[in-house]
């Protein structure tokens, strides 16, 4: 099978979970001949990893290609939940337009701001498609408001329902002034415009006009003069105006019955630019590379190895090129999980390479130099859960098969902490990180046990102390003898620990001194209240040794015992990390997360207006760490999905009381 040149279109389906994107994928597939019908219920080929299948979602980018009237069209079908972002952030990059799938549901609509506005920041033209119109139950005027509190750019309701009773049964198209009813499993049938409706409809039209206008003089000029603008006049600026990323037409339709679906592709057939568009867009066209392409996703499979899934923008790249310093092993248009193998990638397709094993997600590949092409930063991880390998056996291949998770998703990472000897796999929330762990024991064979983890504390001291200590052992032949003093001393927060000597005399041999100084660091490592102790300066003041017992190894333990005795009379005191906190919310959540900080011992800093996002507030504070585990848990849940996160590490601040106790008593029984 060979590649052709057909004029290439990739389209990405974005929108929230269980809105149906998948679903028009698979309708778009069928009314082009590219897959047999479906089923209600039944995927063709969406969702074929088995943790979709289990959960009934999309969990990564899914790729689907078809020909509509002489076209060839690329779907990326991103992944609908908030924590599985990353996903359509990388999807987003190479693509030439979006279609926002969305329920007939204004009430969901808040939680799509931070995709619309990844979706103004990318420039990218845009549609919405309303699917399951079909069982709306509200206004779609309130719906097109509602979408416009959550989008920077104008939207403009193209497609405006006919009703029979309280069940819209299809929709008259504004822009071609052409009615259409549906009919289940056939497409719409064009007919008459509905008696009755034609001051609704002339009004809806005026609307959408006066909108496009915005960008028109003519037309502006047009409706000024109460001149009836031609249609053909219209569907041209309309074309331009959504190439131009201007503004969001609204279409509908119901994709489980193939309902609007053949509208749709019309429209991104006729009102879409060509690649040349999208190159400028990307900061790719002056690119000096002769062949260029950008890797979107990166999968392991089975049994073919690594594929990098790979928009081609300039040039061509066949089987046996060498891209990276890489030679290309096996080049293949993906259907789902289907591979057709091919010859050659064109200019403008999406193409799997086969066996790349150096090439990342976010890679500019090219035959030979080429500027590297703007990548989406990975977004900062927001939960985390301690994983370990069920059968001890397992550990190295736990750590193999992690690396390939990570590779195949850059938004979750793991990280072995020093400081609770803990591997902490990292991500975007609860379902982000379980996926990861259901793709270890489905892909890999390997089942693991998480828990929430450990928070580290530190401990340091209040006051000071002069200690005299001892170590004398005599065991028949050399004995072991170390005598050191010491004085102990707090710190400052954040200075760490010091250590200083004053001996004069030969009171301790030079020598040993370091010995002294790696003992005292050994207690430290876990303080009278079992954790690491910071923010202590030790002096060797004076000490003793014996010329044939004296060693190393005595003075190390001198120095150690030295500590366990001076440092319970200190007034050791628990530590706890804080985190400086950014919460970005929609303006009209900023009270309850004020709330919601509070209850979870934070402080706020303040707050302000989110620079860029019209609407939004950050609030800064600074919140413990053990209250932060599953606080985008709740955050989601009181901003409709919309609210995030960053937090990094600040500072440690004392923890007494009924907290305090809390923590010493769980730690005796770890």
């Amino acid at each position: 099978m060979t590649s052709n040149n057909k004029n290439e279109r990739v389209i990405a389906l974005v929108g929230p979970y269980l809105s149906g994107k998948t679903s028009v994928m698979e309708s778009a597939l069928c009314l082009s001949g590219a897959a047999h019908h479906k089923g209600e219920g039944v995927r063709v080929v969406g969702d074929t990893a088995q943790e979709a299948k289990d959960r009934e979602m999309g969990v990564e980018l899914n790729v689907a290609s078809c020909e509509f009237m002489g076209d060839r069209y690329t779907f990326l079908d991103c992944p609908g939940s908030v924590e599985l972002a990353q996903e359509t952030r990388n999807g987003l990059v190479a693509a030439d337009a979006a279609v926002v799938v969305i329920e007939p549901d204004a009430s969901k609509i808040p939680g799509m701001a931070p995709l619309m506005r990844l979706l103004d920041v990318h420039k990218l033209p845009t549609y919405v498609f309303v699917n399951k119109i079909d069982k709306a139950h509200g206004s779609v005027r309130d719906l097109a408001e509602a979408l416009k509190a959550v989008c920077t750019k104008p939207i403009v309701l193209r497609h405006l329902p006919i009703r029979t009773g309280e069940e819209i049964t299809g929709y008259v198209d504004l822009a071609s002034e052409r009615a259409f009813v549906y009919s289940k499993g056939e497409p719409s049938k064009i007919v008459d415009l509905p008696e009755g409706e034609g001051e609704r409809i002339e009004e809806a039209r005026y609307t959408m006009l006066e909108t496009m206008a915005d960008f028109d003089d003519q037309l502006m000029e047009e409706l000024l003069e109460d001149v009836h603008p031609p249609r053909e006049e219209v569907l041209t600026d309309l074309a331009k105006d959504v190439q131009q990323a201007l503004l969001v037409p609204v279409m509908m339709g119901s994709a489980l019955s193939d309902n609007g679906v053949f509208r749709l592709m019309k429209a991104l057939r006729h009102e879409l630019g060509d690649l040349d568009a999208t190159l400028e867009r990307m900061n790719a066209a002056d690119n000096p590379a002769a062949s260029l392409g950008q890797v979107l996703k990166t999968y392991h499979t089975p049994h073919g190895g690594k594929l990098s899934l790979t928009r081609v923008l300039k040039g061509s790249f066949k089987d046996g090129d060498t891209v990276n310093g890489e030679r290309i092993s096996g080049v293949y248009r993906l259907t789902g999980d289907k591979q057709d193998k091919l010859s050659k990638a064109e200019a403008g397709e999406v193409i799997a390479f086969g066996r790349l094993e150096e090439l990342r997600t976010g890679d500019t590949i090219s035959a030979g130099g080429a500027n590297p092409l703007p990548w989406p930063e990975v977004m900062a991880p927001v939960y985390g859960l301690a994983v370990r390998a069920d059968n001890r056996n397992d550990e190295v291949k736990l750590s193999t098969s992690l690396a390939k998770i990570t590779d195949e998703d850059p938004s979750i990472f793991y990280k072995h902490s020093e400081d609770t000897n803990e591997l902490v796999l990292w991500g975007q929330g609860q379902v982000h990180i379980q996926i990861a762990i259901d793709r270890l024991k489905n892909k890999y064979g390997l089942t693991v046990s998480t828990q929430r983890p450990q928070v580290p504390y530190k401990e340091t001291i209040r006051k000071g102390k002069t200690q005299h200590s001892r170590f004398k052992k005599q065991t028949g032949g050399h004995g072991q003898f170390g005598d050191v003093v010491i004085d102990v001393k707090p710190l400052p927060p954040g200075t760490g620990f010091s250590f200083e000597e004053t001996i004069h005399g030969g009171s301790i041999p030079r020598q040993y001194i370091p010995s002294v100084e790696t003992g005292i660091k050994q207690y430290l490592e876990r303080g009278p209240l079992g954790f690491p102790v910071v923010d202590v300066g030790v002096t060797l003041t004076d000490g003793k040794y014996h010329a044939v017992d004296s060693s190393d190894m005595a003075f190390q333990t001198a120095g150690r015992l030295a500590m366990s005795e001076a440092l319970p009379e200190c007034g050791p005191v628990l530590l706890e990390p804080v985190m400086h906190v950014k919460v970005h919310v929609p303006s009209e959540f900023t009270a309850r997360v004020n709330g919601l900080i509070s209850t979870r011992r934070g402080q706020i800093l303040g707050f302000d207006a989110r620079a860029g996002w019209p609407g939004w507030d950050t609030v800064e504070a600074n919140m413990p760490q053990s209250e932060m585990h599953d606080m985008i848990v709740e955050l989601r849940s009181m901003t409709q999905g919309a609210g995030t996160f960053e937090a990094e590490y600040d500072h440690l601040a004392e923890l007494t009381g009924r907290l305090a106790d809390q923590v010493l008593e769980s730690h005796k029984d770890s």
